[in-house]
Parts: structure tokens; sequence; C-alpha cells
């Protein structure tokens, strides 16, 4: 089982980038995938997360509504972060993460994602200027 995050970068405010999640080893589809970001210096949090397909279920973090958007690719067994209007307090590690075989059946709606994601991928870092 792997996942592995790719696609950031630095950019000025203002601007746009693309964040692949890329699953190996396991279906994506049937779990749930997290995007998560860790400012420096600060602790790792969710940024947005899909449940599997089936259920169509998304949540965003506040600080993000309006700009982020995540979508999944089965065909691709990938899952995209669409992040617009790029802010400096967007700047961090980004990591995915699923919940495959998890110890619970994962919350995700427009206001919590709750879930056991135990399989996490290396991060990829977004580092936007002003």
């Amino acid at each position: 089982v792997q996942l592995q995050a790719s696609g950031g970068g630095s950019v000025q405010s203002g601007g746009s980038l693309r964040l692949s999640c890329a699953a190996s080893g396991f279906t994506s589809h049937y779990t749930a995938i997290g995007w998560f970001r860790q400012a420096p210096g600060k602790e790792r949090k969710e940024v947005s997360c899909i449940s599997k397909s089936r259920d169509d279920r998304i949540y965003y973090s506040e600080s993000v509504k309006g700009r982020f958007t995540i979508s999944r690719d089965s065909a691709k067994n990938t899952v995209y972060l669409q992040m617009n209007n790029l802010k400096p307090e967007d700047t961090g590690v980004y990591y995915c993460a699923t919940d495959l075989e998890g110890a619970y059946t994962p919350a995700i709606s427009t206001t919590e994602c709750d879930a056991a994601f135990n399989y996490w991928g290396k991060g990829t870092l977004v580092t936007v200027s002003s």
C-alpha cells in the first residue's frame, strides 16, 4: 500500500497548484482520502477529505472553502486537490492519507472529517509568497 503526493511548488499569492495523491496497492475509491497540511512549526491539520466513491461526501476546512477543490479519478486511482487563489498562509507540507481497513467507519461531511487515517504518503511542499 502506497500513497504518493506530488504537485507542490512555489507560487505567488493568488496563484494555483494541483496536488495529486496517487494510490497503489489498493483501490482508493473504496476508501476515504484526506489531504492535510503541516505549516512550519505547527501541527498537521486536515484541509479536505473525500469519502469513498459511493458516498460522495466532501469536507473542506474553513480556511480553504471556495478556493480548494478535491476530486477523484478512479480510473487513475488518484485523488486531486486543486488549489486556487493561494495565500501565504497555505504554505506548508501537504500530505494525503487513507483509512484502508480503518478502525471505524469514517464520518465525512461538510462539517467534519473523521476517519481512521492509517496510511500516509510522503508530503509535497507548497510555498506561497506574498
